[in-house]
């Protein structure tokens, strides 16, 4: 699980807006892109790895 602090400072690396942590991804409303965690409770914030959502 990704702590709350992680979470509330985390975000997108492409337009610089808020994150919405949702099942396992982050998701920026703005940009309409989709990060994934990855095993391990890693947030996978490349830009060429997101999904347009």
């Amino acid at each position: 699980m990704i702590p709350k602090s992680l979470r509330e400072i985390l975000a997108c690396p492409k337009c610089k807006g808020d994150l919405k942590f949702v099942k396992q991804a982050f998701i920026c409303e703005k940009c309409k892109l989709k990060y994934k965690i990855l095993e391990g409770d890693i947030p996978d914030m490349l830009i060429e790895e997101a999904e347009r959502i």
